[in-house]
């Protein structure tokens, strides 16, 4: 075949003695035939189609530097690839995100913070404490049609079974220590090894995500598609580039812990204040759980803000706000970042809500403060909210801590739907404790 194609392009005889030259366009001459024209709009349509060709080139290479632009120097993790083995199946095109937070005054290298930042701007005491746990955790499902997206935020004291990557189990303990366990028992079997400086690091810190989206994955009994980890420093850095961010309080606080000190009504916060906001939990009704609202509060005021802005939509001002916080962000490798930015202009509007999970009471485990939760109740109420969209493999964990010896203490479930406090519905500024 590829000798034909060689024969006519060259004119000469291709399979079956057939000379294959290539004909010359007839010439006009006085007494010859008169060549076809062709029609105007033939003609212009040709060049629309050229230009638009162009335009889309252009676009493209634009949107593929600005791409490559945005994404270089990201962190990327493949913890998932781990994690997805066991993990339970789809049963349509849903989405699920997990939105880690890491309560960590470190770089991405392990080395600590600057002293006087951690203190005068974080109000987060001193680099030692927090070490590597995870005091955000909140699941996204985005439905497939489109629908309204469910958040759930699961308390960081949850006392679960947790696991490490490969789904062997680490013990019981609170949610928030399977990353910090899973990251000590690696860092101490690399360092073994021979692993040192920023790839003990990165390998201990992988461990910890990998443990991190297993136990959340068995205790909601839902896969994990993506997920997004953001430290302490990264949280102050989207509260620079974004400032002032807009919050609503139902009444005035005051917090000398976390810094917190506002009045009642609707206010504009700098990044140090908006730190103390999400941070606050003395002082509160709720303590944690009402903590949990403010963080759902802060995510709901900042999309809105990104959307107000136009920010979802314009990749000049997507490069500008990765730019200041790429440093401090991890996303799983296969997670489009240009791609959802776009897709997230859409979970705005009032399309997200955001639930708290439920917990059985205060108890104390390990010589720890924790809450004891009903695995069985949290499961079905994450099912309800999400529909047919996720199928486990297994049963509930019958390792799961019982809640009947829970320390007596007022329910912390809403008459409403089985969830902890008052949903918290995107789609403004919502006002919360």
């Amino acid at each position: 075949m590829r000798e034909e194609q060689g024969a006519a392009r060259h004119g000469v005889e291709g399979t079956g003695g057939r000379r294959r030259g290539r004909r010359r366009p007839a010439r006009h001459r006085g007494g010859g035939r008169t060549p076809r024209r062709t029609p105007r709009a033939v003609i212009a349509g040709r060049i629309v189609a050229g230009l638009a060709s162009a335009a889309v080139l252009a676009t493209s290479g634009v949107s593929w530097a600005a791409y490559r632009w945005i994404t270089g120097g990201l962190h990327t993790s493949d913890a998932l690839d781990r994690v997805g083995r066991n993990a339970p199946r789809h049963l349509d095109d849903s989405v699920n995100l997990l939105l880690i937070g890491l309560d960590s005054r470190k770089d991405m290298n392990g080395d600590d913070l600057p002293k006087e930042f951690v203190q005068d701007q974080l109000h987060a005491g001193s680099s030692d404490i927090g070490y590597y746990n995870t005091n955000t955790l909140i699941l996204m499902h985005i439905p497939a049609d489109g629908g309204k997206v469910q958040a759930f935020s699961i308390p960081r004291d949850d006392y679960v079974q947790t696991f490490n990557g490969d789904g062997s189990p680490q013990g019981h303990f609170k949610i928030k220590e399977a990353y910090s366990h899973a990251y000590t028992g690696a860092r101490e079997r690399l360092y073994r090894e021979g692993v040192r400086g920023s790839d003990l690091e990165a390998g201990s810190r992988e461990s910890g995500r990998e443990a991190t989206l297993a136990t959340v994955q068995k205790f909601l009994g839902v896969p994990i598609d993506h997920f997004a980890e953001v430290n302490l420093l990264g949280f102050y850095d989207i509260a620079k580039v974004l400032q002032p961010i807009q919050v609503c309080l139902k009444h005035p606080v005051r917090d000398r812990y976390s810094g917190a000190d506002f009045p009642a009504g609707l206010q504009e916060l700098d990044p140090k204040q908006a730190l103390a906001f999400v941070r606050q939990r003395h002082g509160l009704d709720g303590g944690d759980l009402d903590r949990t609202h403010r963080q759902q509060a802060f995510l709901s005021s900042v999309t809105h803000k990104l959307k107000t802005q136009g920010v979802f939509d314009d990749l000049g001002k997507l490069r500008g706000l990765f730019g200041v916080v790429k440093k401090d962000l991890v996303v799983d490798s296969k997670l489009n970042v240009i791609d959802f930015a776009r897709q997230a202009g859409n979970l705005t509007g009032g399309n997200v809500e955001f639930n708290t999970l439920p917990t059985e009471g205060p108890a104390t485990r390990n010589n720890e403060e924790v809450e004891l939760v009903d695995q069985d109740k949290i499961r079905a109420l994450v099912r309800e909210r999400i529909g047919g969209s996720t199928q486990s493999p297994s049963p509930p964990l019958s390792s799961s801590p019982s809640p009947s010896s829970a320390t007596p203490s007022s329910p912390s479930s809403s008459p409403g739907g089985g969830f902890a406090g008052e949903s918290v519905r995107e789609g403004g500024i919502p006002c919360v404790n």
